[in-house]
């Protein structure tokens, strides 16, 4: 067991250092804010704070980590040998940063509490973020941070033993349109039809015209070729179906046909199912628990993850509702048009909500990104681009999530990366 002194054990410190030592580095914790415990107790320990008590394992503390509420934080971020840094440490300290109080400014998402310009549909983009302007968006500082940590404490106390963590994939696929031209309804597809007809694409509407005479598969049902090779893959899966409005129009179908009800049974036998809330339920704690019944009735299993669409993250409103509703689990946070790591981790960790300064039991699970992110930046080096932040993730035996559609893996000679990424890549067969 550690034992970490503190003048003041704050739900801050509480929460940062589970994430650090109990989550990452899978080491047993206790706080004490005790001098003559923490003096008088005999194994391996430190302290936190603006100044050591005396010669033991010293960590400088910057102050986020005491306060209440969210102001306007000074930030400097300075290269740390393979990686960065920021708030600097005293020169006392053993590590030349507060990873701590760093590791909670981005786990909390503190810059999305303040003010700051939102884009077109409300959500934080990228841009804003220190992590994008400084760099570091690609890297799982937090872990890299904590494996610093680690090697600190190895070099003071020989005898402690770490838990092996391991390196995991966990693969999502987002299901919002699971047909191209199957289960549009009539008005829908007299409308494809017309519309392709006015752009004179004659191919599309043989192709249409065949798929829904059943002499053809819709293209975008790639479920089984999705299943197969998931099958004896050591990668986790979740398929995430849309049973709310549609975004847009296009996006729109018919969710209560019994075909769609048994395409979404079938893959659930295969994998677990997530729910897409929709984008105009969002705002509406009513629209997300209709949604959320309606799909534990057509699974008669508890739902237990679930992702926003479009990525918007309003927080805290939206967070404190998962918790509402029970959500174990939820995939957003990623931005729509960058790769990397929104909350600076590829550990799944809790919500801390700033306004009320407590740890909700709603777990996080960072994603790399989304195949569409890489899509609309006209991404030459696709393969290249992710597997650098897979071999990040890989250094620091971390979780690697990654947002494919079933769109992504139709036939076709755009979709041919995304297919040998999904199938080579990203499925380890044991």
């Amino acid at each position: 067991m550690l034992l970490i002194y503190t003048q003041k054990l704050t739900p801050r410190v509480d929460y940062v250092f589970k994430h650090i030592c109990t989550r990452i580095l899978g080491l047993k914790i206790e706080f004490t804010s005790a001098i003559e415990e923490f003096i008088s107790y005999p194994g391996v320990k430190l302290s936190y704070g603006k100044q050591p008590l005396g010669n033991e394992l010293f960590f400088y503390s910057q102050g986020l980590l005491q306060t209440q509420g969210f102001e306007d934080v000074s930030i400097s971020v300075k290269p740390w040998e393979e990686t960065v840094g920021f708030f600097s440490a005293s020169e006392k300290s053993a590590l030349p940063f507060d990873i701590f109080a760093a590791s909670f400014y981005l786990l909390s998402r503190y810059e999305e509490f303040q003010p700051h310009v939102k884009d077109a549909l409300g959500r934080f983009p990228a841009q804003e973020s220190l992590a994008y302007k400084e760099g570091f968006l690609e890297q799982p500082v937090i872990d890299l941070w904590a494996f610093k940590f680690k090697a600190v404490l190895s070099e003071n106390f020989s005898e402690m033993e770490f838990p092996k963590r391991s390196f995991q994939i966990h693969n999502i696929v987002e299901a919002k349109r699971p047909y191209e031209f199957l289960q549009r309804g009539f008005l829908r597809s007299f409308l494809g039809f017309g519309g392709d007809f006015w752009k004179l694409r004659l191919r599309r509407v043989f192709l249409r015209t065949r798929v829904l005479l059943h002499l053809r598969k819709d293209p975008y049902d790639t479920f089984n070729w999705i299943l197969n090779n998931d099958k004896n893959s050591r990668a986790k899966l979740t398929v995430f179906f849309l049973l709310g409005e549609g975004y847009t129009f296009r996006e729109d179908f018919n969710t209560k046909k019994e075909k769609f009800k048994n395409l979404i049974k079938y893959v659930g036998d295969y994998s677990e199912i997530g729910l897409a809330f929709s984008y105009h339920a969002l705002h509406d704690y009513e629209k997300l628990k209709l949604q959320k019944k309606q799909l534990e009735e057509i699974t008669h299993r508890p739902l237990q993850s679930s992702f926003n669409d479009k990525q918007l993250i309003n927080l805290p409103t939206i967070y404190r509702d998962l918790v509402e509703l029970e959500i174990e689990r939820d995939f957003t946070m990623f931005y729509y048009n960058e790769i990397g790591f929104r909350a600076g981790t590829c550990t799944p960790f809790l919500f801390y909500d700033l306004d009320y300064e407590v740890k909700t039991p709603l777990t996080i699970h960072p994603v790399v990104g989304k195949s569409l992110a890489l899509t609309l930046g006209n991404e030459n080096d696709l393969e290249g681009r992710i597997m650098k932040v897979f071999h990040w993730v890989e250094k620091v035996q971390g979780t690697f999530s990654f947002f494919f559609s079933n769109r992504d893996f139709s036939q076709s000679k755009e979709n041919k990366t995304w297919r040998y990424l999904f199938s080579e890549k990203l499925n380890p067969h044991a």
